[in-house]
Parts: structure tokens; sequence; C-alpha cells
């Protein structure tokens, strides 16, 4: 199985763009979908966030590095979750948390939890390739 490049061997603007700009919109998208459709906004918050979490942490060859990239991707996801919503200005058609900002603290919880699981599956698969290839 072929791997990603690690993140830290990408380019800058790569890595801000897979970083930063990939929460950002998905975080904005998901805001707009959270005021126009229920079920469309829990698709996108979850089994989407979730597989977009663990992706993002195989481009890390730790649970540390995963981690951190979970942490601060899930960190600006949900905030611009809030973000695409006030900028909607629409009634939501799911259940947020009160305060609102309780949906910050868990997107950030599972997406570092989420980046570390998939820097530690990365790190085991690396090792996996390097005992096939030394056999």
């Amino acid at each position: 199985m072929k791997l990603p490049p690690p993140f830290d061997e990408r380019p800058f603007w790569l890595q801000v763009a897979g970083g930063i700009v990939v929460p950002v919109v998905f975080g904005i998208l998901t805001g707009f979908a959270l005021g126009w459709n229920e079920i469309l906004y829990y698709a996108m918050a979850g089994p989407i966030a979730i597989l977009g979490g663990f992706l993002g942490g195989i481009e890390h060859r730790g649970v540390d590095d995963g981690l951190l990239r979970g942490a601060i991707a899930g960190l600006v996801f949900g905030s611009f979750i809030l973000i695409g919503h006030e900028i909607a200005n629409n009634e939501p058609k799911a259940r947020l948390p009160d305060p609102e900002a309780g949906l910050v603290f868990a997107t950030t919880l599972f997406g570092a939890i989420l980046g570390a699981l998939g820097g530690r599956w990365r790190m085991r698969q690396e090792r996996r390739l390097d005992r096939a290839a030394a056999a």
C-alpha cells in the first residue's frame, strides 16, 4: 500500500491548503448545511469529517504530530461551522450545544483523537513496509 507523502515534506503552500484552507472551507460549508438540512449537516459533521480527520492524521509519521494536526484542524473546522452558520443567518435544522462554543470543543477533541489514530496507523504501516522490504 502506498502512503501519502508526509505533511512536513510537502511544499509550504500545500501544507497551508491541507492544514488550514480545507478545514476552513469545509467548516463554512458545514455551517451553511446546518441551516439548510439536518441530514446533510449530520453527514458532513459526522462521517465525512471523521474520514477527513483520520486521513489528515495519516499524513504524519507519529501520534504526536497527528494529534497536533487533528487538534488544530478540529479547532478551525468547528469554529468555521459556527461562522458559516452566522453568515447564513438562518435557524439551525440540527440541535447545537448550549453554549455553541461546546461544538468547537468537541470538534477539537475529536479532531485530535482522529489525527492521533491516523498518525498511529501510518507509523504501523511504515514499520510493516520496512519489515517487508528487509525480508
